[in-house]
C-alpha cells in the first residue's frame, strides 16, 4: 500500500494552497467594482466569478495567474456598444481606471480582452463581461477595431465538477498531476487543454467509477499512453461543457513529452523498488522519495538529504520559487577545444554520440525563449557519479547570473547535466535541461 499512499501524499502536496488569499483579493476587487457600477457599498460577492483553472478547481500550488470575470450592468454594454469605433477598448480602459483608484501603486494595464493586475504573489486577469440569459458571458475583444465575443466558463466548471463526482474524486487529482508533470519537465501546455484532455480520457474510461481504491499508477500509465497517441497535427479539441475550441497552439509539443513519460513508467508496478525514483523524475520533487514516507511539499521544505545520496546540498527550483511554466526556453552548449572544430552539444548527442571527452570548454547559452523581458536567469550544474563524490564536486546549487551564458569545462567522467530557469515576478516561468555525459578519455 506504500505507493498508493504516496500518490495520496503527492496529490495533497500539489493542491492549490493560496486560494483563501486569492478569494480575499477577489472580494476587494468585487467591492470596488460593485460600488462603481452598481452603487452597492460593501458588496464583495455579487457579480464576481472566479474562472479559469482556479474556478474549475484544477489549479495547483504555485499557480501564478488568477482569472476572474465581473458581470457589468446592461446599460454599460449599451453605452460602449454605441461607440463608432472600438468601444470595447474604451470599456477595458474604463474598468482599468476604476481599479487604479484602489490599487494606486500596482501595475495595472489593459491587454486585449482583460485588465491585468500584477500583484507580487500572482497576476489577476479580469474580464469585464455581461451575463446572458443562457449563462454565457459577452466580453470585449479590442483587436481589429473591436468586437464582442462569448465565453461559457460556468458550463466548464459544471462539467468538471460532474466528472469529479462520477470519478469518485479522481478527475481533479489527475488534472493536478498533469500540471505538476508539465511544470517539472518544463514546457507550455494550456490549463484548459489539460483539463479537456484529462476529461476526455476519463469520459472514454467511464470515469474509472468502481475501480480499485485509487490505483493511480495504472491510471497514470493509461493517461500518458492516451496523451502520446494524440494527433500532433490536430487543430483543436472541444472543451468540456462549453464545447469551445481549444487550439493546438504548441503544435502538439506535449505529445512527445508524454511519450517520454510513458516510456519511463510503463513497466512500473506497485511493488517496483525504483518506482518512487522514476515517478519523482517524471512528476517532480513533491512526490515522496521512499514508499510510505510522508513528506510536505518540497516548496516549503529544504531538502537536507539529496536524491540518491550524492550530495547534501543540492538545490531545487521548487524550494526557491513557485513554478508555473508558461513560456518556452531552449538551451544548448557550444563545445570547443584547442585544435578541434567547435560543435553544438545537442546536435552531437542527437547524432548518436555517447560521451564528451575531457578538457573541453563548455559554453552553455539560451538559444531562444518566448518569455517577455524582464526576467532573471538562473543556472544549475549537477555532477553525477563516483568521481564527483570522491572529489566533493557534486554541486547542484542554483545560481543567478547576469547574462544568458554559463561557462564550464569537462573535467571528470559522469552523467552530468545543466539546467536553466527563467524567473519573472518571483515565479519560475520557463526551464530547460541538457545532459552533459563525460567519458573517461
Amino acid at each position: 500500500m506504500g505507493l498508493l499512499n504516496d500518490f495520496d501524499t503527492f496529490c495533497s502536496n500539489i493542491k492549490l494552497d493560496n486560494l483563501a488569499d486569492m478569494k480575499k483579493t477577489t472580494e476587494e476587487i468585487a467591492k470596488k467594482l460593485n460600488t462603481s457600477y452598481y452603487d452597492l457599498d460593501n458588496e464583495t460577492e455579487l457579480h464576481m466569478y472566479i474562472v479559469g483553472s482556479v474556478g474549475r478547481n484544477t489549479a495547483i500550488s504555485g499557480s501564478s495567474d488568477l482569472d476572474i470575470l465581473f458581470d457589468l450592468p446592461v446599460n454599460v454594454y449599451r453605452q460602449y456598444n454605441a461607440f463608432s469605433y472600438n468601444g470595447q477598448s474604451a470599456l477595458v480602459q474604463a474598468v482599468k481606471k476604476v481599479l487604479k483608484e484602489k490599487y494606486t501603486s500596482t501595475n495595472i494595464r489593459g491587454d486585449g480582452q482583460v485588465v491585468v493586475i500584477a500583484f507580487d504573489k500572482y497576476t489577476i486577469e479580469l474580464v469585464p463581461g455581461f451575463k446572458q440569459v443562457d449563462n454565457r458571458f459577452k466580453y470585449p475583444d479590442t483587436h481589429d477595431g473591436g468586437s464582442w465575443k462569448y465565453t461559457d466558463p460556468l458550463s466548464e466548471q459544471s462539467a468538471c465538477a460532474d466528472c469529479e463526482t462520477k470519478s469518485e474524486g479522481k478527475y481533479f487529482d489527475f488534472c493536478h498531476i498533469i500540471r505538476s508533470w508539465k511544470n517539472n519537465i518544463g514546457f507550455k501546455m494550456g490549463g484548459l487543454l489539460i483539463d479537456t484532455l484529462v476529461y476526455d480520457f476519463f469520459d472514454i474510461n467511464e470515469c474509472f467509477a468502481g475501480s480499485p481504491q485509487k490505483n493511480y499508477l495504472e491510471i497514470l500509465q493509461a493517461l500518458f499512453e492516451y496523451l502520446k497517441n494524440q494527433d500532433k497535427d490536430r487543430s483543436h479539441w472541444y472543451a468540456m461543457g462549453s464545447h469551445q475550441r481549444v487550439y493546438n497552439s504548441e503544435k502538439g509539443k506535449y505529445i512527445g513529452k508524454a511519450k517520454e513519460a510513458y516510456d519511463k513508467i510503463k513497466d512500473l508496478t506497485i511493488g517496483s523498488d525504483n518506482a518512487n525514483k522514476i515517478l519523482r523524475q517524471v512528476l517532480g520533487n513533491s512526490f515522496p522519495k521512499v514508499q510510505g514516507k510522508t513528506e510536505r511539499s518540497a516548496q516549503y521544505v529544504h531538502i537536507k538529504e539529496c536524491y540518491d545520496c550524492d550530495s547534501a546540498s543540492e538545490e531545487f527550483i521548487e524550494e526557491k520559487f513557485f513554478v508555473d511554466i508558461r513560456y518556452d526556453v531552449d538551451i544548448d552548449c557550444n563545445v570547443t577545444q584547442a585544435g578541434w572544430r567547435p560543435f553544438l552539444l545537442r546536435k552531437f548527442l542527437g547524432e548518436g554520440s555517447t560521451y564528451l571527452r575531457k578538457n573541453k570548454k563548455l559554453a552553455f547559452f539560451i538559444e531562444g525563449t518566448d518569455c517577455p523581458k524582464p526576467y532573471d536567469v538562473y543556472w544549475k550544474v549537477r555532477n553525477v557519479g563516483a568521481e564527483a563524490i570522491r572529489r566533493d564536486m557534486v554541486r547542484g546549487n542554483i545560481v543567478k547570473e547576469s547574462g544568458l551564458h554559463h561557462i564550464e569545462n569537462t573535467v571528470f567522467e559522469g552523467e552530468h547535466y545543466v539546467e536553466c530557469f527563467l524567473v519573472k515576478n518571483n515565479v519560475c516561468v520557463a526551464r530547460d535541461r541538457i545532459e552533459v555525459p563525460i567519458g573517461t578519455l
